[in-house]
């Protein structure tokens, strides 16, 4: 059987299906709560809840070390288990990837089409929970090289080569609304960053859910001036789905600057004093 250790940050279906039951690899669908899960999952798979596990419970922050490290033991991962994530759409699920790398944990990958291409070709489900033995595991202090934050962002926004790339809808983009239609207002202003770039997420996926080649990605960023020579930011309402096209950019592209802005707008449409564009006010 293949070796997922060696695996690009990227699985397929078929071959996920070839670990189900490997003791070395954790598969964990992660959503926003667990109702989708509780239906059926990829068998042995394990949930983890967005916005109770993976944030902080208090303030609006990813959730500390000691609680990643308590919630990777208490999910049977050890330093050398390969932890596989998917999800509705792959949204938490590529922040969970996103997150586990600030941490240092470097044995994740991602399932290509999320529950999504699951559910459509019919493949196997299960409503049982898995009980892993707990393991000891203490992750490093972390490292954000790859996160960026509101006051970087701010100070860069008239440098050459510096790009934020808005991964919203069109009418988020354009300050028609400040979340997608059926979700409630997040900020206190529409609109968008600054010379931000407007590429939403769903573009990197075919119509089955999977991402697209390389060379159709590397062709739909280019052709809205998005290249690898660049600094980019991705940025969305509250940095779930920006960290879809972090993915992309970082782990698929392999852009050697790409950082994800949690923050997003969020924070950037209601901090008193930033600079906003907003085309549908003029």
């Amino acid at each position: 059987m293949p070796d997922l250790a060696s695996t690009t940050p990227l699985v397929s279906p078929d071959r996920v299906q070839q670990h189900i039951g490997d003791p070395g690899v954790r598969i964990v669908e992660v959503d926003f709560d667990r109702a989708a899960y509780e239906q059926g999952h990829i068998p042995g798979a394990l949930a983890w809840d967005w916005g109770t596990q993976l944030s902080d419970g208090v303030r609006r922050d990813l959730a500390s070390r000691e609680a990643l490290s308590e919630l990777l033991s208490d999910s049977g991962v050890g330093p050398a288990t390969h932890v596989v994530l998917y999800g509705e759409d792959n949204w938490y699920a590529a922040w969970a990837f996103w997150q586990l790398g600030l941490y240092g944990v470097d044995k994740v990958s991602l399932i290509d089409g999320g529950r999504r291409y699951w559910l459509e070709h019919a493949l196997p489900l299960s409503t049982d929970v898995p009980d892993h033995p707990r393991t000891t595991i203490e992750l490093p202090q972390p490292d954000f090289s790859t996160r960026a934050f509101l006051r970087d962002v701010e100070a860069r926004l008239d440098e050459s080569g510096f790009t934020p790339v808005d991964v919203r809808l069109p009418l988020e983009f354009n300050g028609e609304a400040t979340s997608p239609p059926g979700y409630p207002d997040i900020a206190q202003r529409a609109g968008h960053i600054p010379g931000a770039v407007s590429v939403p997420w769903e573009g990197a996926l075919n119509e089955d859910g999977r991402f697209k080649s390389a060379d159709e990605l590397r062709a739909h960023y280019a052709a809205k001036g998005v290249t690898g020579d660049q600094d980019i930011v991705t940025y969305c309402g509250v940095g779930v789905r920006s960290s879809h096209s972090w993915f992309v950019l970082h782990e698929l592209l392999g852009f050697g600057s790409v950082r994800n802005y949690d923050g997003s707008w969020a924070e950037w449409g209601s901090v008193t004093g930033v600079p906003i564009e907003n085309p549908s006010a003029g």
